[in-house]
């Protein structure tokens, strides 16, 4: 059967534009389906965001010829500093260390969403935009997918329909894919302060009873704060004055960064864990957010997003070569079990660290203070956390048509 495409992906955001880029030189004709203008995406506050960019991801990106364009915007975590507000504990982990340039980077979501969707546009694949899916349904050689466009009715076919349309996916709707959701009972409160005293390229976890407070560099001066507190306090620190505000974060934080002052509007966030039961239904394969929304905590959100999408590619790349079925169950049956492991232990990492780093209780505080002590002397122990952070505990894919 004759296809309008090889892939369509639903989702312009980061997942789908790097999922496309990935695919661009593989000989297969793909097309992105997005229901937002490029303006409205620009001017969503998600993309006041700062993304910590695991050292893994940045390999990824610069296999898709993707990282040269925003390396002057990320600003390099060169030590990251882990302490526990209130104990002995702290754990501190140097790229100089591991001989490495960086353990990571920060960028705001905006910057790298706006270069993403240049590279797309300038490589020439077909974007229906705005335009939303309102029905599909896979048969045994294709998927056919309908949609509307202004108010035009458009449908299309392909080999393989891929969702990566964030944690609100209509795709996994229109599945019925059950999720299993976790409350933290969090929000994440999110904003840019200036310091008086240098950063150095260091970014500061700090854990509190409340949640975690992450201090990222974001450029020469400015830190953006990423602090985790229950709903009932950050419904109380977003109803005071910035001076109120900059007083408690002060008193949290402390001084390593000497005196601190806003330079961004404040924006709050409720924190669930969010994973769907499947990846798979029939010809459709779900990615990225739309697969999984994590805790903030340790950054790897995105970094595990990145790693579906890279995945994906290099399995429907040698599909391809062998000149067989791209959309069939055995090879979406193979992607999903070959995520497996990596979700459960990321996903695990992350909501262990969530609820170990969340409570007072006297035992939990003081052995998670003591295993950060030792942590601190045990270059194995250290090693383990450090590959977590550069999002290297897994194997990383390789995307094939580009080395």
């Amino acid at each position: 059967m004759q296809c309008d495409y090889d892939v369509l992906i639903v989702g312009g955001g980061l997942a789908g534009n790097c999922l496309a880029l990935a695919l661009n030189e593989s000989g297969l004709k793909i097309a992105l389906i997005e229901a937002h203008t490029r303006q409205q995406l620009h001017d969503s506050p998600a993309g006041d965001r700062a993304l910590a960019l695991s050292a893994g991801t940045v390999t990824l990106l610069k296999a898709l010829d993707a990282w040269n364009g925003v390396e002057k915007l990320a600003t390099a975590i060169k030590d990251i500093h882990i302490s526990d507000r209130g104990h002995f504990g702290k754990a501190r982990l140097s790229a100089k260390k591991y001989r490495v340039d960086a353990l990571g980077y920060v960028i705001s979501a905006r910057n790298i969403e706006d270069h993403m969707a240049k590279l797309v546009e300038q490589a020439g694949i077909k974007q229906f935009c705005p335009a939303r899916v309102v029905g599909f349904m896979s048969g045994p050689d294709s998927v056919n997918v309908s949609l509307k466009q202004n108010d035009q009715s458009i449908n299309l076919s392909a080999k393989l329909l891929v969702g990566a349309d964030g944690g609100q996916s209509s795709v996994r709707q229109l599945l019925e894919i059950p999720q299993q959701v976790t409350e933290y009972g969090q929000t994440a409160l999110v904003t840019t302060v200036k310091s008086s005293l240098p950063h150095n390229n260091v970014a500061f976890e700090r854990f509190t009873a409340s949640g975690p407070l992450a201090m990222l560099p974001v450029n020469a001066e400015e830190c953006s704060v990423v602090w985790t507190r229950t709903h009932e306090e950050a419904d109380d620190l977003m109803a005071i004055n910035e001076e109120g505000f900059l007083e408690q974060l002060q008193s949290c934080f402390g001084y390593s960064l000497g005196e601190l002052s806003l330079s961004a509007p404040r924006r709050a966030f409720p924190l669930t864990l969010i994973r769907a039961e499947s990846m798979i239904s029939g010809r459709t394969v779900i990615i990225g957010n739309a697969v999984h929304q994590l805790h903030p905590v340790a950054g790897q959100g995105f970094n595990l997003g990145i790693r579906d999408v890279v995945q994906l590619a290099e399995m429907v790349q040698k599909q391809h070569l062998k000149q067989a079925d791209i959309g069939g169950p055995s090879l979406l049956k193979a992607y999903a079990e070959a995520r497996q492991k990596d979700h459960d232990q990321t996903i695990g990492f992350t909501d262990n660290v969530v609820k170990i780093f969340s409570t007072e209780w006297l035992p939990v505080a003081a052995a998670r203070s003591i295993s950060l002590a030792i942590m601190d002397h045990i270059p194995m122990a250290k090693s383990v956390l450090a590959k977590h952070a550069m999002g290297l505990a897994g194997r990383l894919p390789r995307i094939g048509s580009r080395g």
